[in-house]
C-alpha cells in the first residue's frame, strides 16, 4: 500500500467512512453521499462510486465485516477488518460515562466526519482504561452532544428524544435511520435531565443499535423500545445482527 504524503496524512485533511458489511455494504448510498459532502467541504476532488467499492470487496471476497473507505487529496484507501461487537455487548448493555472534553458546537469539522479524529480517538482510549464502553461529549453550554464514536438517544414512555444536531455532533446514518422510522424529537437534553428517562442507546453503522445499561450515574433498565428497534434493523442486515 503506497500513501501519498499530503495534506490528509500531514494535517489530517481528508475524510472517511465505516461501513458495515452484511453479504453487501449497509447503506453504501448513504456513506458515500456524506463522504461526498465531507469532501466537498475540504475541497478535495476526488469521490468515491458504489462500483469501486463493489469492486474491490468482490476483489477481496469479503462477505461480511467493516469496511472502511479513507480519502485524501492524493489517496484513496479501501481497508476491511473485522466487525468486534458481540453479543455480550448487545446483553448487558454499554456503561459510559461522560467526557471532560467539550464538543465545539460551533466549528464546522465537528459536523463532518474527517481524519481529525484525534480527539475521538484518545477519548476512547481513555474510557477503556476506565472500564468504559463510550464516552459521551457536552457541548460549551453543558448540553449533550454525542458519543466519542456514537450518536445518542433516550426513551421515556415509548417517545424517543435525541440531542439537536446544532448542538454539535454528526449527522449518523443510523441516527438518521432511527429518525426516520420512528418518531423521534430532537431537542436540547442536559445530564441533570437523564432521570426523566427510562432506556437510553447509542447508535452506528457497525454496533447498529446497542443499549446503555448506564450513564455517569444514571442506570437504565428497560429495553422495550429498543428490542423494537433491533429488530426492525435486522431485516436490513439479513437477521444477522445481535441479538
Amino acid at each position: 500500500m503506497n500513501i501519498v504524503l499530503d495534506e490528509g496524512y500531514l494535517f489530517g485533511i481528508g475524510a472517511f467512512e465505516t461501513v458495515a458489511v452484511y453479504d453487501r455494504p449497509v447503506f453504501l448510498d448513504r456513506h458515500l453521499a456524506r463522504l461526498a459532502e465531507t469532501l466537498e467541504f475540504l475541497g478535495i476532488q476526488s469521490r468515491v462510486t458504489e462500483d469501486e467499492v463493489s469492486a474491490y470487496l468482490e476483489e477481496k471476497n469479503i462477505r461480511a465485516g467493516v469496511l472502511k473507505i479513507v480519502v485524501s487529496g492524493e489517496n484513496k484507501l479501501f481497508l476491511t477488518r473485522e466487525n468486534h461487537y458481540t453479543r455480550k455487548d448487545y446483553e448487558r448493555g454499554f456503561v459510559m460515562d461522560f467526557s471532560e472534553v467539550r464538543r465545539n458546537e460551533s466549528s464546522p469539522f465537528t459536523y463532518h466526519k474527517t481524519l481529525n479524529y484525534g480527539e475521538c480517538i484518545l477519548e476512547k482510549r481513555r474510557a477503556a482504561a476506565r472500564g468504559l464502553d463510550e464516552v459521551v461529549f457536552l457541548n460549551g453550554r453543558g448540553e449533550i452532544c454525542e458519543g466519542a464514536v456514537s450518536n445518542v438517544f433516550f426513551v421515556r414512555k415509548g417517545k424517543i428524544f435525541t440531542p439537536k444536531l446544532s448542538c454539535g455532533l454528526l449527522p449518523g446514518i443510523m441516527r438518521r435511520y432511527v429518525m426516520e422510522c420512528c418518531d423521534v424529537e430532537e431537542r436540547k437534553i442536559f445530564p441533570d435531565s437523564l432521570g426523566e428517562f427510562e432506556e437510553c442507546f447509542v447508535t452506528n453503522s457497525l454496533m447498529g443499535i446497542m443499549p446503555v445499561s448506564r450513564l455517569g450515574a444514571y442506570e437504565f433498565a428497560k429495553r422495550d423500545t429498543i428490542r423494537r428497534l433491533q429488530k426492525k434493523y435486522r431485516t436490513i442486515c439479513g437477521g444477522v445482527l445481535f441479538p
